[in-house]
């Protein structure tokens, strides 16, 4: 197996290998996910630490399947729900370039769904979560191989919980409204976050649908949990792939490296301040955020901005989203006031990921703490 620190030149993109990342709140940290990894015998992992200008401090473990090969940064999984930050990101642009407004109503970007009965549903509602449709409406749907035409068409018949924009309402199928929306002007979702975002920042094994998973040189094979400990390999669904600005994005460890660069500031020609300043902008509040495990002794304050979560975390401003479909889940998270991020990817459904995202920004804010106070003195 496979396991040690990875420092990721962003100015060469080579790899120098070390026995250890020379700071020890970091070390111990991931001590504790390589404990905690063995003992429910996780099938793979890879995690990394990204300060602006500096190389990426990444951890790598594990095998792309009981008898694959051993995961690399170069290694493909899934970022199931982290693909809504990469969708904020293209959308925000699209603002930004004046091709859309956040305002736009979501009536004028499909002509084939009237969505009557809700009304002033914009685009904004949708990537902010503010629908207010009732949360997860028909992902059973989704998951049941429904095809989005069908779901959308469901969706314009559901009564609304509240007013757009009034409240949190988590939603998957609600983004399809995205993809028709490429669809109609004769592109896509995937060819159009390939051109503005993927390709521009060279993350060349990121990609938008299964295929492009499959046909990397490098996958990481989906695993469910079918006893204590024990994981078994399963088949990729097309299910939420159908959805893919909800949930369609592939990437490696390497191309992660460089979207949290791009989000802590180092392709501003690609992705710009003022497009971070408007997705992470907090909209809507999030209060059952407020008591997750681990997280509600940190957790000050909750909400949701465009595709991404918005926290105070311990008095530190956070920006945060975790992803979950089946076989793999992923996080991915930075704090814009220190220019660091973070970010972890599985191949199984394990439910430490959540236990440690939280650990590593309490050790990390806790280290940040105290290096200032020694600053002060």
């Amino acid at each position: 197996m496979f396991k040690s620190f990875l420092l990721i030149s962003l100015i060469f993109s080579n790899l120098i290998y070390s026995s250890a990342s020379g700071e020890e709140w970091l070390d111990d940290f991931a001590k504790r996910v390589k404990t905690k990894t063995a003992k429910q015998r996780v099938p793979g992992y890879l995690f990394a630490f990204i300060e602006e200008g500096k190389p990426a401090k990444m951890v790598v473990s594990g095998k792309t399947a009981n008898k694959g090969s051993a995961i690399t940064p170069q290694t493909v999984f899934r970022l199931a729900s982290v693909s809504k930050t990469f969708t904020s990101i293209l959308m925000a642009k699209m603002v930004d370039e004046n091709k859309l407004s956040w305002q736009t109503p979501v009536k004028q970007m499909t002509s084939e769904y009237d969505f009557d009965n809700s009304k002033n549903l914009q685009l904004a509602h949708i990537v902010g979560q503010s629908s207010g449709f009732s949360p997860n409406a028909y992902d059973n749907l989704i998951e049941a191989n429904y095809p989005v035409k069908r779901v959308l068409s469901m969706l314009t018949d559901l009564k609304p919980l509240c007013t757009p924009g009034e409240c949190y309402t988590y939603q998957n199928t609600l983004f399809g409204v995205i993809e028709e929306y490429f669809q109609e002007n004769n592109t896509s979702y995937g060819e159009q976050l390939e051109s503005e975002v993927l390709r521009p920042l060279s993350m060349k094994g990121a990609s938008v649908g299964r295929d492009g998973l499959v046909a990397a040189d490098s996958w990481a094979k989906p695993h469910v949990a079918i006893a204590k400990n024990k994981w078994r390999s399963v088949k990729v669904n097309e299910d939420y792939y159908r959805f893919s600005p909800a949930a369609g994005v592939n990437a490696s460890g390497a191309d992660m490296v460089k979207w949290v660069g791009a989000l802590l500031g180092e392709q501003p020609n690609v992705v710009g301040p003022q497009i971070i300043d408007q997705v992470t902008q907090p909209r809507v509040k999030t209060k059952r955020e407020m008591h997750r495990r681990l997280w509600q002794r940190y957790l000050k304050d909750a909400h949701y901005g465009l595709g991404w979560r918005v926290y105070d975390f311990d008095g530190h401003r956070l920006n945060y989203h975790g992803g979950w479909v089946k076989g793999y889940r992923a996080a991915v998270a930075f704090a814009p006031d220190q220019k660091v991020g973070y970010f972890m990817l599985m191949n199984a459904e394990s439910n430490l990921i959540n236990d440690f995202t939280a650990d590593f920004w309490a050790s990390y804010f806790k280290h940040y703490d105290n290096q200032q106070k020694l600053a002060a003195k």
